[in-house]
Order: C-alpha cells, then sequence, then structure tokens
C-alpha cells in the first residue's frame, strides 16, 4: 500500500505558514521510508510544528487571557492499540511527546499538575519561554477585542470578564484562533496513525480543555483511516466530529465526500479544518483558510 501524509497548521492560520506543514510532512515521510511506524511518522510531523513558534503548539502556544498562562494539550492513536494524551500541560516544549510517554502507563489521559509532574519524570525538563511572536499576537488581538470584535463564534466577549478565574485583575483580550496542529499518515503496511497538538484557543478561562486530547472529538483512527479536526473545539465536541467523519469512510463514502460533510456540522461563522487519510485516499477540507501539506 503506498503511505500517505497530510499534516494541517490549524483553521484560521494563514496559508503563508503552508512551508511549516511541508516540513513536518516530509520528517513524516523520512520516518516512514527508515522503516518506522505511522505512529512514529505523525509525531515527527507535530514536533516539527510544535518547535516552529508560528503555530499554536508547543513553543508557539497560545497565551491565556492574563497574557502568561500557557496551557497545551496533546494527543495520539494509531491502529495498533496505542491511545494517550495530555491536556492543560504547562512548562514543556513538546506536549506531543508527553502523549508519548503517557502511552506507557496504564491510563489514557493525564491533566494539569498530575501531566506536569509526570513530564518531569519521563525527563522532558522545564520550558517557559514564550516567543514575541506569541506576545505580538496577543497585543493585537487585545486591540482587536477593544475594538469590538467577537473572540468566539456565538459567543459574548463579556462572557470572559464574568466568568474571568485567573489569578490577575480581568482584562480585555481578542480572538488568537484555535490552530491547532495535526497528522494523519497511512504506512505501506496499512496501518493508520494519529497525532495533535495545541496551545488552546484564545480567549479562553483557565483551565479549559478543547477537543484535541478528547478521542473522537478532535482525532480518531482505526482499521478504516485515520482523521484530524482543528477549529474550536467546543463545536467539535458537541458533534464527536473526527470519528463521525470516521465513520462515514469506513462505511464506504469517498474520503472527500466525508470531509466536506462533516465541514457541514459545524457553524459557517466557526473556523473548521479536517484531515484524513483512508486505505486508498488522503485529503482535506475546511471553511477557512488551513495551511495544509499531502504526501
Amino acid at each position: 500500500m503506498k503511505p500517505a501524509v497530510v499534516v494541517h497548521g490549524g483553521a484560521g492560520a494563514g496559508a503563508e505558514l503552508s512551508d511549516g506543514c511541508q516540513r513536518a510532512a516530509d520528517a513524516a515521510l523520512r520516518q516512514l521510508a527508515d522503516g518506522d511506524t505511522a505512529l512514529a511518522a505523525a509525531i515527527a510531523a507535530v514536533l516539527v510544528l510544535e518547535d516552529d513558534d508560528r503555530f499554536n503548539a508547543g513553543t508557539g502556544s497560545a497565551l491565556g487571557l492574563d497574557g502568561e498562562t500557557v496551557e497545551m494539550d496533546a494527543a495520539l492513536m494509531d491502529t495498533h492499540g496505542t491511545l494517550a494524551a495530555v491536556a492543560a500541560l504547562r512548562s514543556v516544549k513538546n506536549p506531543i511527546l508527553v502523549a508519548r510517554d503517557v502511552a506507557r502507563t496504564p491510563h489514557y489521559l493525564l491533566v494539569g499538575e498530575g501531566a506536569q509532574r509526570f513530564a518531569r519524570l519521563m525527563g522532558h525538563g522545564p520550558h517557559d519561554v514564550i516567543p514575541d511572536t506569541a506576545r505580538r499576537k496577543h497585543a493585537a488581538l487585545l486591540a482587536k477585542m477593544a475594538a469590538g470584535q467577537r473572540p468566539m463564534a456565538g459567543v459574548d466577549n463579556g462572557e470572559f470578564a464574568r466568568f474571568w478565574n485567573y489569578d490577575s485583575v480581568p482584562t480585555v483580550a481578542g480572538s488568537q484562533g484555535c490552530d491547532t496542529v495535526g497528522a494523519v499518515v497511512r504506512d505501506a503496511n496499512g496501518h493508520f496513525a494519529v497525532a495533535g497538538s495545541t496551545g488552546g484557543s484564545a480567549p479562553s478561562l483557565l483551565g479549559r480543555v478543547g477537543d484535541t486530547p478528547l478521542v473522537g472529538c478532535g482525532f480518531y483512527a482505526g482499521p478504516a483511516g485515520a482523521v484530524a479536526a482543528t477549529g474550536i473545539g467546543e463545536y467539535i465536541i458537541r458533534t464527536m466530529l473526527a470519528l463521525r467523519v470516521y465513520h462515514w469512510i469506513e462505511d464506504g463514502m469517498d474520503l472527500h465526500d466525508a470531509l466536506r460533510k462533516g465541514i457541514g456540522l459545524v457553524p459557517p461563522d466557526a473556523n473548521t479544518g479536517l484531515i484524513a487519510v483512508s486505505q486508498t485516499q488522503s485529503g482535506w477540507h475546511a471553511n477557512a483558510s488551513t495551511p495544509t501539506a499531502e504526501r
């Protein structure tokens, strides 16, 4: 079976980031060429994007409403039975590697302080560098919010101040998007894998977890293929978007038709993207600018 890789850099992110997705896809292909697994290839792709601070994952993760806090999610799954995730994880460089280590434990999902302690136990040192790109995005979006732009489709700006749960005094904040990164892979043996990582949605309350680490919502892999979603997690979770698209593909629907149908399940003003591979096809579909690469 011909190997296939599809990578996305987040719904709503600019097409100018496609070069990063291309590098990520190439990294995945190199893993496959070296005889590694589909999961190792998917992780390799996500690592490239986590290390590129233009993307909202790993080193480029979005700042919380307080302008300082960073909480990250990551997840992975393959057709060999591997399933693991972390959520609301702080102070690491590559959350996808922590998720990979969670797969060695009896658990599927570790969150918050426990996930951070686990990361240290596994040798992942502290990483609290906030790049200038993240600070510039945050400052620019504060200005946009002050001008009356809504941060999330269907959500009034005042809700974030009303339910403020950071230690600092409430501030006006703008939308930084939901630029999850993700990869789906099919290897030459017909095995599938998916991996995803995100710095979260901005704005969001402290402790918010989106679709990225929730199996069947932001990601799914099975014998028929692998699917990853990106966008506003609250909409993706409500529809269990990745699993629903996977089932359509499993039932024999054309992959591209399944992706288009999946995008139709979310409001048109909610930036959303989907990538997938099946036994015979690969591709992506989105209702907003979404940097991607397909190999």
